[in-house]
């Protein structure tokens, strides 16, 4: 499944609708993780969100759409819950009652994109202090529904759109059936569980600093000249870097060594940071906190940032960087960081994420879907990587401030990363 950018989507014309759901007053108070008090407490803003996309295979009555939708609502805490802003200037979170409410057309402008009327309607409904900050939008045409299903960050991550999506469909096929929904742990649960973990020992705390102040004491930033270090408009590349075969190859080399084929690809990255900068792989390195299985079919942002190191190519090197990067995120970060007052975030952040989907115990039939994962539009100031593998292969999508520095700089080390990783899977072919 793909990783697109919402100007980049692949959508057809139709009429643009969106779901509005009924939202009560807040309830019972509920705990902020240190990465929604972060991303909610920068206020509400324009491309806060993520989402995604994909086809039904024929017409579908708005009615059974919003029942499917109201269904996902209340099996998942988190998309029954709003941010507030504090008297302390801190987000706080509540309960809300969330009910059946109505159908807004979003009306497309002559000469518009559809993409940009799709843009303009999440842009508006899925900020961090909207009531709630999720949606459901359809673009109606005669072959059926185009759905896209939006929410602001601080309630999801890529592995919670994947069961939003599991359990649509799952309650859209059922929705003739009826009864009741069956909840999940909520992502609040894990927030307090998290807090109950015990302190990070004191390695921790100390590889954390030797990292950061490699980097001047803040989270690690790309290696090579980005510009005018305040945030501009985005640029977004998406790549096919290994097709299924090629894949495959490239995963039999990475067992050879004795690796993941992540570890294989952060051996590659450490290769090309070396030649085209002179100095080590650091970057910040998102992984997930679903530590435990009670987690897996949960929404929300389980996901936190830990930085890696890569000092030397050899894939076994690599490997034991991304086992320390595991760790490094593997305690809460309130703990973690309050030597810096919180994450010290700088312009020109490098920021690498992978996602196996192979590997998550969440099956959904994506590419009978033409499912696709969807990013807003925004300012950045940084450089964030992603990379997807699936059944069609490993593809990656990259985000960069638009300046002449960063398309040079930028593009030389994705196109030699991507030359050297291809050259390796076709080597692994022949042999």
């Amino acid at each position: 499944m793909r990783l697109t950018n919402v100007a980049h989507l692949r959508l057809p014309f139709g009429r643009l609708l969106g779901y509005d759901v009924r939202v009560s007053a807040p309830g019972r108070e509920l705990p902020v993780s240190f990465d929604q008090r972060r991303h909610v407490g920068a206020g509400d803003r324009p491309g806060s969100w993520m989402a995604l996309s994909f086809r039904l295979p024929g017409p579908v009555p708005r009615a059974a759409l919003a029942d499917a939708w109201l269904a996902v609502i209340a099996r998942h805490g988190t998309l029954r819950s709003v941010f507030v802003p504090g008297d302390d200037g801190l987000p706080r979170s509540f309960e809300v009652e969330i009910g059946a409410g109505d159908w807004v057309e979003h009306p497309i402008a002559p000469g518009q994109a559809v993409n940009d009327a799709l843009r303009d309607a999440l842009d508006l409904a899925c900020t961090p202090y909207a009531r709630p900050s999720h949606r459901l939008c359809v673009l109606e045409t005669a072959a059926g529904p185009t759905v896209t299903i939006a929410a602001d960050h601080a309630h999801v991550d890529m592995w919670s759109m994947l069961v939003i999506l599991r359990d649509f469909m799952a309650a859209l096929a059922a929705s003739d059936a009826g009864g009741p929904v069956v909840p999940v742990p909520a992502f609040a649960d894990h927030t307090r569980a998290l807090r109950d973990r015990d302190r990070a020992p004191d390695d921790i705390g100390r590889r954390w600093a030797e990292i950061l102040a490699a980097g001047g004491d803040v989270m690690p930033r790309f290696p090579l000249p980005l510009g005018d270090p305040s945030p501009q408009p985005e640029r977004v590349e998406v790549r096919d870097v290994l097709g299924v075969e090629d894949s495959a190859a490239y995963s039999v080399r990475a067992r050879a060594y004795g690796v993941s084929t992540l570890a294989l690809m952060v051996s590659a990255m450490t290769d090309v940071t070396r030649d085209l900068a002179g100095v080590p792989l650091r970057a910040v390195f998102p992984v997930h906190s679903r530590y435990d299985a009670a987690w897996h079919d949960a929404v929300g942002w389980f996901i936190t940032n830990a930085v890696i190191e890569s000092t030397d190519p050899d894939p076994p090197s690599a490997a034991a960087a991304v086992k320390e990067a595991v760790r490094l995120g593997s305690w809460p970060m309130d703990d973690v960081l309050s030597a810096w007052g919180g994450m010290p975030e700088a312009p020109g952040m490098f920021a690498i994420s992978w996602l196996d989907l192979r590997r998550l115990p969440v099956r959904v039939d994506t590419h009978g879907l033409e499912a696709q994962y969807v990013s807003a539009a925004i300012r950045t100031d940084g450089v964030m990587l992603w990379f997807v593998l699936d059944e069609t292969g490993l593809h990656l999508r990259c985000r960069y401030p638009d300046t002449p520095e960063a398309r040079r700089n930028v593009g030389t080390w994705l196109d030699t990363l991507v030359a050297r990783v291809q050259a390796a899977a076709r080597e692994e072919e022949h042999r």
